[in-house]
């Protein structure tokens, strides 16, 4: 009788630990590293820069949920991207164009430079429209 309890007493307590983990502690819950939706700009930039060259340039937009009305244009954007419509992007267009202009060839070549042109052009979208944009992307830059 008591081998039986040795054996079956190790097993209940391990059984009862397993099911009381499960129920009493909470799954951890995986915070997205991206948590708004990639807008990516429909057109192009091709810019005059401040020192002679010019810039090719794709801009994307981590736009908060909601703030894209999803109208796709005429291709399909990668998972959980939107290529289309969104308001004031009129306006988004001239700050970036005025900011990139503004610029230097190096600024645009060197990361240093194009993360401070980014948070720039992020700083001024926040104070101009009414868009809630988390982050800016450069996607693509060709400098020449």
């Amino acid at each position: 009788m008591k081998k039986k309890i040795l054996i079956i007493l190790p097993i209940i307590l391990l059984g009862g630990g397993y099911v009381a983990k499960g129920k009493l502690m909470p799954p951890k819950v995986v915070k997205p590293k991206i948590a708004g939706e990639i807008y990516i700009l429909p057109k192009q930039f091709t810019l005059n820069l401040k020192d002679g060259h010019y810039a090719t340039l794709t801009v994307a937009l981590e736009l908060a949920p909601g703030q894209s009305d999803g109208v796709t244009a005429d291709n399909t954007p990668a998972a959980g991207a939107t290529v289309g419509t969104l308001p004031e992007e009129a306006v988004i267009r001239s700050i970036i164009t005025n900011e990139v202009t503004n610029q230097g060839s190096s600024a645009l070549v060197d990361q240093t430079g194009r993360n401070g042109l980014e948070q720039q052009i992020l700083t001024d979208i926040k104070t101009e429209t009414d868009v809630k944009v988390d982050h800016v992307f450069f996607t693509d830059v060709a400098v020449q």
